[in-house]
């Protein structure tokens, strides 16, 4: 299951159901509206192997890394979400839930880093 933060545009996550992408909000298809970022965590703990995408970059923590789910903090601007979730769940190192269950990862424009659970190492990959 693919889940958007609360604070990603309503557009954002249409354009996403438009392209087939099966996506849940937060505040809306799943948790209440202003929920707080420490309860987000053992929400996604109840709900298991889960992709979570947010803007917000307190997420990216390699303390964070757990098995049950993925963090995605996406480092763009608000209009560019929907595409940057498309084309993060068909890259080659995340087109899978069990390729990506256990990391916390940050995309941006130019590289896309990441922590792994069990590993004290951040990664770096390109978007090719």
């Amino acid at each position: 299951m693919n889940i958007l933060d609360e604070n990603i545009l309503d557009k954002q996550r249409y354009y996403l159901k438009n392209w087939r992408i099966h996506v849940r909000q937060i505040g809306y298809e799943i948790g209440r509206q202003g929920i707080k970022d420490e309860e987000i965590i053992p929400l996604l703990h109840q709900l298991g192997e889960v992709t979570f995408f947010t803007r917000d970059y307190d997420f990216y923590q390699r303390n964070l890394c757990h098995t049950r789910y993925c963090l995605v903090c996406l480092a763009i601007e608000e209009y560019e979400v929907a595409d940057f979730v498309y084309h993060f769940l068909r890259h080659p190192e995340f087109n899978t839930k069990a390729k990506r269950m256990g990391k916390v990862v940050r995309v941006s424009h130019n590289v896309i880093r990441m922590w792994k659970l069990h590993d004290e190492k951040e990664y770096e990959l390109s978007w090719q």
